[in-house]
């Protein structure tokens, strides 16, 4: 099912909605210079993340997702498996597991968590982030991994 049009606000309907890396950035990675460069480093995070083997979801939120012309970062939120160590991984990868490296380095919020540590389960664990700060609900997108 293709990732719904925006709302009045700007946002995606409340939802987890699904895409391919191909789809979430043919949809929201291009029409300003701005789009452009948050959706290449929204690849390149997620290229890093999956080089560890470890990802089970891969969740943005945030306004790269939006109607806004021009996102300044992309957020990203990561339930990974249990095994997952961050002293296992590459040099190159551990910027996405530090949360201010990551912004620093890569200009996304980078927030994760093994699925043993998502309290009320991992779905609820992925729901959290629809929740803006006023309270209201929107869309948020997990990447899937291709049909075969």
């Amino acid at each position: 099912m293709p990732i719904p049009l925006f709302t009045e606000s700007g946002d995606l309907p409340p939802g987890v909605h699904s895409g391919t890396l191909t789809e979430v950035l043919a949809r929201f990675g291009r029409g300003t210079p701005e789009r452009v460069d948050v959706g290449g480093r929204l690849a390149l995070i997620h290229g890093l993340a999956a080089s560890t083997g470890s990802v089970r979801r891969f969740v943005v939120f945030g306004s790269f997702i939006t109607a806004k012309p021009s996102p300044n970062d992309v957020d990203v939120f990561l339930v990974m498996e249990d095994e997952f160590a961050v002293s296992s991984v590459e040099p190159a990868v551990l910027a996405v597991f530090d949360h201010e490296a990551a912004q620093e380095r890569l200009g996304a919020s980078v927030f994760w968590l093994r699925r043993l540590a998502a309290l009320d389960g991992e779905q609820a664990a992925v729901e959290y982030w629809q929740v803006t700060r006023a309270g209201g609900l929107r869309g948020i997108v997990e990447i899937v991994e291709p049909r075969r």
